[in-house]
Formats: structure tokens, C-alpha cells, sequence
């Protein structure tokens, strides 16, 4: 992407970003080409944000007490026909 200087000074921040997407910015200064782009590539994985899956109302803790309770019911009625 080539810019005029002027334009370069105005939207520095905004270009910084595009540059930091990937895309090399370049504009001239006195006939000299200058290219902005980061020093290291950023993986693409870097640009997630997480996100909350799980549901706001759930009570993960006493679903699994519940499970345990279950599952050691079974296991004791089990154990007790050997």
C-alpha cells in the first residue's frame, strides 16, 4: 500500500494497523521509499479474542458432585454382586 507522506502523517496510527495485518505501507520522503511493517510477523492465531462458550447459569461444581455421587452408586451396587 503507497501513501503520500502527508497522508502517512495524518493516519499514522490506522496505517501502523494495517501494517500490522500484513499489508507493508510504504510512502517517499525526498525520493526516498520508506516501508512500515513489523520487525516479526504476528501468527494468525495471536489475533483471537476468546470467547465465553460456556452458559452464564450453569453450576458446572454441583453437576460434577452429582456425577460422582452417581457414578460411585454404581460402582458400590456393582462391587456389592462380586
Amino acid at each position: 500500500m503507497q501513501v503520500t507522506i502527508t497522508q502517512f502523517r495524518k493516519e499514522l496510527f490506522k496505517l501502523a494497523d494495517v501494517a500490522l495485518r500484513g499489508t507493508p505501507v510504504e510512502f517517499s520522503y525526498k525520493g526516498i521509499v520508506f516501508r512500515l511493517m513489523p520487525e516479526a510477523k504476528p501468527s494468525k492465531l495471536s489475533r483471537l479474542t476468546a470467547e465465553n462458550i460456556l452458559a452464564p447459569d450453569s453450576d458446572f461444581e454441583g453437576d460434577q458432585r452429582r456425577l460422582l455421587a452417581e457414578m460411585q452408586a454404581e460402582w458400590e451396587r456393582d462391587w456389592s454382586e462380586l
